[in-house]
């Protein structure tokens, strides 16, 4: 625990909330929905990271038991208009990240697609074999519209619930079921040539990225501002560096405990440091000539109108 008190003011950053709007000429939106979330979209078709939408309190997270909340996926897929999906992508196994897939995945039709323990919690949840896909380092699912590619990454340390799920999850659990799994790193291209990293962690492994491409970066930034300094820059390198991205788009900077039809609101201080880490942003982005934003919950933008 950390003894500095309070959360970072996000009106600091309010010019930072400048992602483009979608508009009819767009060719593929993200829309994103709290801490890794994102809906990605041509129009036709869709997949979703993680469709995590119940941000249970701190009091059951911590010492009760949790479990999906109906109502509230049911409200955040109304509000986003969402019926059908072709995936749900947890991009590790951590209850802010896989808690909700399966439910999202049943009441769209969707296939979850991940690692072995997002599998496990899958089938806890009811989903038949038929609508769960377990996948390894490297491999390339056509979806969407185009090709989504799972690359091996690590998660950010400390990783409090490290391991893998082994046996279905099966809620209400206690939060230590969900361990973290596979950790991945994201690249969707698609079939009209745009491209883009969707990293929910912050963590990275060296050169795993070596040799892909992406416009754009999503790049998650929880607990990133407790590290030291020079993590702070092997992670960008290791990440927007990597794959050439020009814009980066800033995830996993809200308070998950704090239900998604409120006001979002930075993490306290006491778990992360988001001004340690737009001191250093800015800089590396100023830098290697990179855009920085954070996205406007949501709203369908297009980051690709940003420019090249």
């Amino acid at each position: 625990m950390r003894l500095k008190l309070g959360r970072p003011d996000l009106s600091q950053y309010s010019e930072l909330f400048n992602v483009p709007r979608a508009n009819d000429a767009s060719r593929l939106t993200v829309t994103f929905l709290g801490v890794s979330t994102l809906l990605v979209s041509d129009g036709q078709q869709a997949f979703m990271t993680d469709g995590f939408f119940s941000r249970p309190g701190l009091v059951p997270v911590g010492i009760g038991k949790i479990r999906p909340l109906g109502t509230r996926i049911d409200s955040a897929l109304a509000r986003v208009g969402i019926t059908e999906l072709d995936a749900v992508v947890p991009v590790h196994s951590h209850y802010d990240h896989v808690l909700d897939s399966p439910e999202v995945a049943l009441r769209t039709g969707a296939v979850v697609i991940g690692g072995t323990s997002s599998a496990n919690v899958a089938r806890g949840a009811g989903l038949t074999e038929e609508h769960i896909r377990t996948v390894t380092n490297g491999e390339a699912i056509e979806i969407a519209g185009g090709t989504l590619t799972f690359i091996d990454g690590e998660h950010c340390p400390p990783d409090r619930y490290p391991g893998t799920i082994d046996t279905p999850v099966i809620p209400p659990v206690r939060t230590t079921a969900y361990k973290c799994g596979e950790a991945w790193s994201l690249i969707f291209r698609h079939a009209n040539g745009q491209s883009v990293l969707i990293q929910g962690s912050a963590g990275y492994r060296a050169g795993a990225l070596t040799g892909q491409q992406a416009d754009v970066a999503y790049l998650g930034i929880g607990q990133l501002g407790i590290q030291p300094a020079n993590y702070i820059r092997e992670y960008w390198d290791e990440t927007v560096g990597r794959v050439g991205a020009k814009h980066v788009v800033l995830t996993h900077w809200d308070d998950f405990f704090r239900p998604l039809d409120k006001p979002l609101r930075a993490l306290p201080y006491a778990g992360d440091d988001l001004e340690m880490t737009m001191r250093a942003f800015t800089q590396l982005a100023e830098s290697d000539g990179v855009s920085l934003h954070f996205p406007t919950v949501w709203e369908r933008e297009d980051p690709w109108l940003l420019g090249g």
